[in-house]
């Protein structure tokens, strides 16, 4: 985040690309851990990449950071980005997101959450997932649910 917050000095407002990885994971129970987020509704652990990263460390790095979980083998769902994918923050901030989202059902560790980032941290039946995912983290897990049979976990 040090690196957005550098670039922000630099260019204001004014929008940029920003990458990023997310992990959809999934338990023994066919459960998908999700995140309420202090700045929004629930989503998926993830986020931005730091300068040198490949996106596979970012998502690794964000899911220890976030979940306290280790992940083991991390299979490419899809990248997410174009003009849908454009945001305007409440402070003006615009940006772009180039979005990699990957899936895993291989994890070690007990799930301790960041509550600095999270208000809660809970895996859900496919079934029953929350009303209040944010409509970006709802494209990914809608994807998700479509191709999920092509998904080699």
């Amino acid at each position: 985040m040090d690196y957005v917050k550098a670039l922000r000095q630099q260019v204001g407002n004014r929008p940029l690309i920003l990458t990023g990885a997310a992990v959809i994971i999934m338990n023994e129970r066919d459960e998908m851990l999700l995140q309420h987020r202090i700045d929004g509704g629930w989503g998926l652990p993830g986020g931005l990449m730091e300068l040198g990263e490949t996106m596979e460390q970012t998502a690794r790095r964000e899911v220890a950071e976030e979940t306290g979980l280790q992940l083991g083998k991390l299979t490419l769902l899809n990248v997410f980005s174009g003009p849908e994918f454009y945001y305007k923050l409440e402070n003006g901030d615009e940006f772009y997101a180039v979005s990699v989202i990957f899936v895993t059902n291989t994890f070690s560790g007990e799930v301790v959450m960041d509550e600095t980032e999270s208000r809660d941290l809970q895996f859900f039946s496919l079934a029953h997932l929350p009303k209040d995912v944010t409509p970006e983290y709802q494209r990914y897990i809608d994807y998700f649910l479509k191709h999920r049979q092509d998904v080699d976990l």
